[in-house]
């Protein structure tokens, strides 16, 4: 491990919740029985090359810092082990959505128009959005304008201001379209954002999985699979948690599974974001420091 006895995790600093997260998770943890220890990081990016270079022992991934890590690891011939998801990690969609009044009733019928999107780095706001729009038969940037909002850029998506922003042009006429998270359809809704009277759905992805907590190479099995089961061992009905749980947007953990995560593969690699050995190969990815 990256102490002599402490397992160590790296998680991104996406909002400030982040912190009373982690701090209640680690003196539960202790208190189980478990020397762990917690750093944060800005970006992904060098959340997942600490990771695979053993200078942490475990992360907290987005779905995108997972499809990195497991090339990167691959790459340089260690492996990344998936520990635990939460229940909401699993089966969730974007969206394409246009003004209610719209005539369009199909995706193809957004050719020669603005689309707006999320950050970059964004796997519901933009990636994953972008590919079914190329599944439809249009070419970003071709059949296509796209009006990108690089808010939070580095942090895959946590902060969901660029889909928020993608929202409010929609809603503004700047865009036909925007792509967003299903759930964060909602919740512009609840926010005012986006009214539920004031848009239409008119696109779904297939359902696909979020974020994976991730042991690297320095983790060792015994330690790793302790940490496993004390995370799927966490009660919602415990008073201590459960705020800290409402916090990280979950009841329970779950154990990992990998089939949800070929369709954003599938479109990082259409976007040229990774190369296959992991390598950012994106030219206007810009994390922040």
């Amino acid at each position: 491990m990256s102490g002599p006895d402490t397992l160590l995790l790296g998680a991104v600093a996406y909002d400030p919740k982040v912190v009373t997260i982690w701090d209640g998770f680690r003196a539960w943890l202790r208190g189980e029985g478990l020397a762990f220890d917690y750093v944060l990081y800005s970006n992904y990016e060098r959340q997942v090359d600490n990771l695979v270079a053993g200078r942490i022992d475990v992360a907290w991934n987005s779905p995108l810092a997972w499809v990195r890590a497991r090339h990167l690891a691959a790459a340089r011939n260690v492996m990344v082990t998936p520990v635990a998801m939460r229940d909401t990690d699993r089966d969730l969609t974007s969206v394409v959505v246009v003004r209610s009044g719209d005539a369009a009733r199909a995706l193809s019928d957004l050719k020669g128009t603005t689309v707006a999107t999320g950050a970059i780095d964004s796997p519901q706001g933009t990636l994953l959005p972008l590919s079914l729009l190329r599944g439809a038969g249009l070419d970003p940037g071709e059949d296509l304008t796209i009006r990108r909002f690089d808010v939070g850029v580095g942090l895959h998506g946590d902060h969901v201001g660029g889909e928020r922003a993608a929202a409010r042009a929609l809603m503004a006429g700047d865009a036909r379209a925007a792509c967003m998270l299903d759930g964060n359809l909602l919740l512009f809704s609840r926010e005012g954002v986006l009214p539920s009277d004031a848009a239409r759905v008119i696109g779904r992805t297939p359902p696909y999985d979020h974020c994976m907590m991730t042991a690297g190479p320095s983790a060792g099995e015994a330690v790793t699979e302790r940490f496993r089961t004390l995370l799927l061992g966490m009660d919602y009905g415990d008073e201590r948690l459960r705020p800290l749980l409402d916090l990280e947007g979950l009841k329970r953990w779950l154990p990992p599974r990998l089939d949800g995560y070929a369709q954003l593969e599938r479109a990082a690699g259409e976007a040229g974001f990774y190369d296959a050995a992991g390598t950012v190969i994106a030219g206007d990815y810009q994390p922040r420091p």
